[in-house]
């Protein structure tokens, strides 16, 4: 399906726009399922002036949401309504300060920051080697693995909100909690402080090998996949529920439950969106028959479902 092209009204409404603004544009290279509709209009600003432009200008009654790499995201078939915003490299910039200190745009990978910091001798980030996204998802989620979490070593984050006004959330104000933050929802992360320790380059580069290690032993890491697809319960591991409701490996339509790890979803060339969606709906209701405890997603399901035939 195609959207009415909002390009136009764009181009009309901000002055001096210095970014990309792409109408109907394919979301399946910002998702690694691959799969999914298209976004009605994709910005990707020239840096943080451009995009405070844009937000103060467009309508506030357009939609607007933030990608990332995409390691974390199901975009459904329809496709996404309103604005997307891609942040590019102008937002990925990696600063050491003194202090074992080290400022990160929200486009930085998270494996980038790990490395940046072990180089240095900066020790507490080893464990964003394990997390396959970029700083602005991890600030959202809290994003953690292998025994550390963003709430860890933040300092603060820095976000522009929807109004285009720009504001500095301390660690406090952050509000983390397991796998989300309080910060309001239509803040985009832009940067955000961090705090480690001192540390040794060889034995934290260790680290991180021994992490990539476990991730590629246990995880389906070379295939299209969302990454962690339920949240822990309570008490409890996604994956073994899974398991223990006999969902290894299955099937719906392109898409399957991971038989190397079973909280993963893996797609095949032919799947769709909702192919993905159904096979997760329908784990957590062999989930809640067999075990009577509700999953609830951690991946981001955005946009409208195809339309009918």
């Amino acid at each position: 399906m195609a959207f009415e092209d909002l390009t136009p009204i764009v181009r009309a409404l901000v002055p001096g726009l210095q970014g990309q603004v792409t109408a109907n544009a394919s979301m399946k290279p910002f998702s690694w399922f691959r799969t999914g509709g298209p976004a009605q209009l994709l910005f990707e600003p020239a840096g943080e002036l451009d995009l405070v432009q844009f937000l103060r200008h467009i309508p506030l009654d357009w939609p607007v949401m933030v990608v990332g790499l995409g390691s974390n995201l199901l975009v459904r078939d329809g496709g996404v309504p309103g604005v997307v915003i891609k942040l590019g490299k102008s937002f990925g910039e990696i600063e050491l300060l003194p202090g074992h200190l080290i400022r990160a745009g929200a486009a930085a990978p998270d494996v980038k920051v790990a490395r940046a910091a072990a180089e240095a001798g900066i020790a507490g980030f080893a464990f964003l080697r394990g997390i396959p996204g970029a700083i602005g998802g991890a600030l959202r989620m809290n994003g953690g693995a292998y025994g550390g979490e963003v709430t860890d070593i933040l300092v603060e984050a820095r976000a522009i909100l929807r109004s285009g006004t720009t504001q500095t959330f301390d660690h406090a104000a952050m509000g983390f909690g397991y796998r989300r933050c309080a910060a309001p929802d239509d803040a985009i992360f832009v940067s955000a402080l961090f705090r480690g320790s001192a540390g040794e380059p060889p034995v934290l580069l260790a680290a991180m090998d021994e992490i990539t290690r476990q991730r590629s032993a246990t995880q389906p890491v070379n295939t299209r996949t969302g990454g962690s697809t339920f949240r822990n319960p309570d008490g409890h591991s996604a994956w073994k529920l899974v398991d223990q409701a006999g969902c290894r490996g299955f099937r719906v339509g392109g898409a399957q439950v991971s038989e190397l790890h079973t909280n993963f979803l893996i797609a095949a060339p032919e799947a769709t969106s909702a192919d993905i969606e159904a096979l997760g709906e329908a784990v957590r209701q062999r989930v809640r028959d067999t075990s009577g405890i509700e999953l609830h997603w951690e991946i981001k399901r955005v946009g409208l479902g195809a339309p009918a035939e």
